[in-house]
């Protein structure tokens, strides 16, 4: 793996975390010296983090070598199957995570020239991807799995519309459009899978092409349908205890109302409602991270890791988490989980690709649909650098999260379960 020459100019607190060729035990050094105490530290361990883990796929995908040098670690003879769709997992949902920062584009700061710079090689990457003559063109409708990450491309694309989409070459923009019109080929489980299709749909809605009206339609319609109560939704007819309620459901199912609403379409009417019930999930999720910066192992797709807690990130992105929550106990909580995740010895291989794993390398816990791909969903847990560093998310002083609280004895609110 090469690194882009231009890491030179990133500074030495933020670099440290992302020395893809020091050894072991001076990155590890280097990364515990980084101070994870006031928000400035704060930010400069989360968009260092995000640097770690989109290298390998950025930089390796602008080259048109990400197919030569990505591994692929899945399953005992699931191997060769999961390599036909990999590779969009990782650049999607790696995208789904990372646009948000993206969209602030470059300026004066230091995190600003940084940011130019991964947009110009996420633009390199873009075109590679959707390049049919290119090494690393990708399967946008072969089998099932690519429904699902044309879809996460399609939200990362939504939440970098002037960065990423509109500063898009012409070629590049109608191979996205063709790629993601391709995609229609492949049919939806009736399940979460319904808001794959749907967030294609919406995507192409918002880049002012032709769109199929009754995909979207069919989804959002049966989300509402399945919606079980306090804030949480069915994986379909039934109630999964799971993260999917974070991984995909409440994150697209919003995202798509906020397109149609923006557009005057009358399912836009339900975004009030749809949004209420995120902002009790996502008090729900701050409740869920325990004083040691730890959350339960619940239900499937656990290799995504901290990516369990997009749809609280999401809501500090979109500065609309409930309001007793502070953006600042959000921050905080975040950064114990992300901060213990990420350093778990065995996270990443020696050349910096995530490997599978809840907390370092645990294999085992992957369900056969697993490979290096789905583990780039992580990304989605650090939506909040799209907050400039002036925002009170990242400019108030630390604070202690509800279960810190609880568990050292101050006096706090009851909870109580949402009406809606």
């Amino acid at each position: 793996m090469h690194r882009r020459t231009f890491a030179k100019s990133i500074p030495a607190l933020l670099l440290a975390p992302t020395l893809a060729h020091a050894t072991p035990e001076a990155a590890t050094t280097l990364r515990s010296a980084t101070s994870l105490e006031g928000p400035a530290n704060v930010r400069h361990f989360w968009y260092s983090t995000l640097a770690r883990i989109a290298d390998p796929v950025l930089d390796n995908l602008a080259m048109g070598k990400l197919k030569k040098r990505m591994p692929v670690e899945a399953k005992a003879g699931h191997e060769q199957d999961r390599r036909e769709v990999t590779y969009l997992e990782a650049f999607g949902r790696l995208l789904a995570g990372m646009t948000p920062w993206l969209e602030l584009g470059p300026d004066s700061t230091s995190e600003g020239q940084v940011r130019d710079r991964y947009l110009q090689v996420t633009h390199r990457a873009l075109q590679q991807a959707v390049d049919p003559k290119g090494p690393d063109f990708m399967n946008f409708n072969r089998g099932k799995q690519p429904l699902v990450d044309a879809a996460f491309l399609a939200h990362g694309l939504l939440r970098a519309p002037t960065q990423l989409w509109q500063k898009a070459d012409a070629t590049t923009q109608q191979r996205l459009i063709d790629a993601m019109v391709s995609s229609r080929a492949i049919a939806p489980y009736y399940s979460n899978w319904l808001l794959f299709s749907a967030m294609v749909e919406a995507f192409l809605l918002d880049a002012g092409q032709p769109w199929d009206e009754m995909r979207v339609d069919l989804a959002v319609r049966k989300h509402l349908e399945w919606y079980k109560g306090d804030g949480l939704y069915g994986d379909g007819p039934d109630f999964h205890w799971d993260y999917y309620n974070s991984y995909v459901i409440q994150p697209m199912l919003l995202d798509i109302l906020r397109v149609l609403h923006k557009y005057q379409h009358p399912l836009g009417e339900h975004l009030d409602v749809v949004l209420a019930r995120a902002q009790r999930y996502a008090e729900i999720q701050e409740r869920l991270i325990s004083p040691e910066g730890t959350f339960p192992p619940i239900g499937r797709s656990l290799p995504y890791r901290f990516g369990a807690f997009q749809l609280l990130a999401q809501m500090a992105l979109l500065r609309a988490l409930p309001l007793h929550i502070q953006p600042s106990q959000v921050r905080s909580a975040l950064t114990a989980v992300i901060h213990r995740m990420i350093e778990a010895p065995g996270t990443f291989d020696k050349d910096g690709w995530l490997r599978i794993g809840f907390f370092g390398h645990q294999p085992d816990i992957a369900e056969t649909y697993i490979s290096t791909g789905s583990l780039y969903l992580c990304s989605v847990g650090l939506l909040p650098l799209g907050l400039p560093p002036d925002d009170v998310f990242w400019s108030e002083a630390d604070a202690d999260w509800t279960a810190k609280k609880v568990w050292a004895g101050l006096n706090v609110p009851p909870d109580h379960a949402l009406g809606v």
